[in-house]
């Protein structure tokens, strides 16, 4: 009973960090598709020096754990050239550069399901390769990217707990202040992860209603790829 207690007179402060954890991964994904759809088409149709960037920028971010880049960016970035940046901001970019490692590989993969010929058939017809890029071919690998979004929704969200290091007010921050505080670490951090769950539930939903109502049927990757050597 004294659980109970403890969780429902905690509820509305941890609920508070919801805001936070959610803004904070809006901002990242924000970011990595702002970011990432670019150095997506620059490793499928840029030169070998822009494609060896971009594999590096990748390799980095995907190969350095979240914890040491939170550190690198807030503490040896920020504090050490005398930057004042608030931690939800900081976590926030720091995220969204790792986002953006991963988006560019979700809409690499999508462009390049998408059928060869297209890109010649658009110069058959008179039009420019960055035209025929953003509105022929990014429009059809932004439908085939949502499944993989939504993932990397799922994987931030989970990230975002880590914040919690830089003194961002999310969910596992607030969360844990409670319990250091009543004791109750396992009734309080079962219910972030609840919370955290059914944060998860609602919008790979709402993500998945999306990719249902821009769905084109009868068209996927594999349709297309299988048009395109038919034709």
């Amino acid at each position: 009973m004294n659980s109970l207690q403890v969780i429902w007179d905690a509820l509305p402060f941890i609920l508070g960090g919801t805001l936070t954890t959610v803004g904070a991964v809006a901002l990242a994904l924000g970011l990595g598709l702002l970011l990432g759809v670019p150095l997506a088409v620059g490793q499928v149709y840029g030169g070998p020096l822009v494609r060896a960037l971009v594999g590096l920028y990748v390799w980095f971010f995907r190969g350095v754990p979240i914890l040491v880049l939170l550190f690198l960016g807030y503490y040896g970035l920020c504090m050490s050239q005398g930057l004042t940046v608030p931690p939800f901001l900081a976590s926030s970019i720091v995220m969204g550069c790792i986002s953006t490692a991963y988006q560019s590989q979700i809409f690499r993969g999508a462009i390049e399901s998408l059928p060869q010929g297209q890109l010649k058939a658009a110069r058959a017809l008179g039009m420019t390769d960055a035209r025929t890029i953003v509105h022929v071919i990014l429009p059809q690998a932004m439908r085939l990217s949502i499944p993989g979004w939504a993932n990397e929704f799922s994987i931030l969200l989970k990230d975002s707990a880590v914040c919690y290091v830089l003194g961002t007010q999310e969910i596992m921050s607030r969360a844990t202040a409670v319990a250091q505080r009543t004791h109750e670490h396992l009734a309080l951090f079962a219910l972030a992860g609840l919370i955290y769950f059914l944060l998860t539930l609602v919008v790979l939903k709402l993500l998945r209603a999306l990719e249902n109502r821009v769905h084109i049927p009868g068209y996927s990757a594999g349709g297309t790829a299988s048009m395109g050597a038919a034709g």
